[in-house]
């Protein structure tokens, strides 16, 4: 049992959620490596970039100029020329026909460039699909591509010229289902190919990883030793993509990917590589062949906005979700996301502030939170203040909630607007905030009911990477990753 009784509280709308740090994007680095190229020869990188229009993009127009990142595992090139076959097996493509954009990641770049925040969207998220009805997010550009390409075949409509169209179709249909998913409108385009991951990485001169023990593990051709050292592009796609063997698995994986990428941006702005004609060299021969953009990018413009961006400067997040481990009615395994919180976390990254609202970063030091138990798990009140202490927030009460019954867990607060309310409901993973006219306007109460998946539950602890779940002496959670690291952080 908690150890205190909770004051009568009002109840609300249903809401709530637990966070999840899952894997940062091959892509992710794609924007953030061409800013070396700003002050060097970036009409030769430029020119040979694949474009593509009619995307119906916006225009950054809510602070932020907002980037979709898209990594696909496809057997062509940028501009459509088939892989060799040494290059499929580098990158263990079979021959099967297919557009599967596993990786996508939306990066949030405020208008006055000072800082860019690279947000993970997992592959898995169920989401509505434009046309299609309910369905995984990575689904949405490849399905919606083949479905249009048959339709076009039936027309009578040229192989080639039915690929391009639904090529098109396909992309557009992306952009929507993210853009509907974060809330944000998105700005410009920017598709990378796998193969492309693995020449970017050869064209920095390889990229510093540590690991904690040695590995051997064949299905994803990972064989490393204990410690610090240099991969080139096939042992790094080796080294991200490995799950098997791995104490934790996909997680553990999914801090591989974090990390990897916080090197190798790390590495591109750094001035070995930014100030080395040869490297340069090859980086713009990498991505002109493996990366599209949409042709109303005014890279020059924004390249010269990113100008003084350095490497700690660049963060690496992912949107929260509801529940890891969904399934569909057909038993399909799917990742759970509610698109208000999620649209209400893209909101908030940037420059620390809401884009709609400029509402400021509260200081958790300065929030007292109460906590009250109405989920019938026994000492989740104490394991839930224990997580919000280790984030910094003081302490109120800590109890069994004796109020009228509640249908989801809540945040409590005078009015839903209260920034401290919602410093609180972000920490708890996007919980909903109810409005509750008798509080005082400094108070801040969370009301954890049978769906609370957040830090100190049970599924929070399984995910939790930072250790606030623990319950020994509490600690600080762990910084996010970011690119201005010294060295590549020691990992499983």
């Amino acid at each position: 049992m908690d150890r205190a009784t909770a004051p009568s509280q009002l109840s609300g709308a249903e809401g709530g959620f637990g966070p999840l740090r899952a894997f940062i994007a091959i892509g992710a680095v794609l924007v953030l490596l061409i800013t070396g190229f700003a002050w060097h020869s970036v009409d030769s990188l430029i020119s040979n970039i694949e474009r593509i229009g009619g995307l119906g993009l916006g225009g950054g127009r809510d602070g932020a100029v907002d980037i979709l990142l898209v990594g696909v595992d496809s057997r062509t090139d940028a501009h459509g020329n088939p892989l060799s076959t040494g290059e499929r097996a580098l990158l263990h493509a079979g021959d099967e026909v297919g557009t599967n954009t596993d990786t996508i990641v939306l990066i949030r770049v405020p208008n006055d460039g000072r800082s860019a925040t690279a947000i993970s969207i997992p592959r898995d998220s169920y989401v509505d699909l434009p046309g299609m009805g309910k369905g995984k997010i990575n689904s949405a550009y490849g399905a919606t591509k083949e479905a249009q390409r048959l339709k076009l075949i039936k027309q009578g409509v040229s192989e080639a010229d039915a690929e391009k169209q639904s090529t098109q179709a396909g992309r557009q249909a992306l952009i929507k289902t993210v853009s509907n998913l974060t809330g944000i409108t998105v700005d410009h385009y920017a598709e990378v190919s796998l193969l492309g991951f693995v020449l970017l990485t050869d064209a920095v001169g390889g990229v510093d990883v540590c690991l904690n023990n040695p590995v051997d593990e064949w299905m994803s051709g990972a064989d490393f030793r204990a410690g610090r050292q240099k991969l080139d592009g096939p042992e790094a796609l080796s080294f991200v993509r490995q799950r098997h063997d791995l104490p934790r698995g996909d997680l553990d994986r999914i801090v591989r990917q974090q990390v990897f990428m916080a090197q190798l941006v790390g590495q591109v702005l750094s001035a070995k590589t930014l100030g080395n004609p040869g490297k340069l060299k090859n980086l713009s021969d990498a991505v002109g062949r493996t990366v599209v953009l949409d042709d109303d990018w005014d890279v020059l413009a924004f390249l010269q906005q990113l100008k003084d961006l350095t490497g700690g400067q660049v963060s690496f997040e992912t949107i929260p979700v509801a529940d890891l481990n969904d399934t569909t009615s057909d038993g399909e395994s799917v990742v759970r996301v509610d698109p208000k919180a999620v649209a209400a976390y893209v909101a908030g990254l940037v420059d620390g502030k809401s884009a709609d609202h400029g509402e400021p970063t509260i200081d958790p030091a300065s929030v007292s939170v109460s906590v009250f138990n109405a989920s019938g798990v026994g000492g989740l009140a104490g394991q839930v203040a224990h997580a919000l202490r280790a984030k910094g927030f003081q302490e109120g009460l800590v109890g069994n909630y004796t109020g009228p019954a509640v249908t989801g867990s809540r945040v409590l607060a005078v009015n839903t607007s209260n920034p401290k309310a919602k410093a609180v409901a972000q920490a708890l993973g996007g919980l909903t905030i109810v409005s509750d006219a008798s509080m005082s306007p400094d108070s801040v109460s969370v009301v954890l009911a049978s769906d609370y998946s957040g830090p100190g539950s049970a599924a929070g602890r399984m995910f939790d990477f930072s250790g606030t779940s623990s319950t020994a002496t509490p600690v600080p959670p762990a910084p996010p990753i970011d690119a201005g690291q010294n060295g590549p952080k020691c990992v499983n």
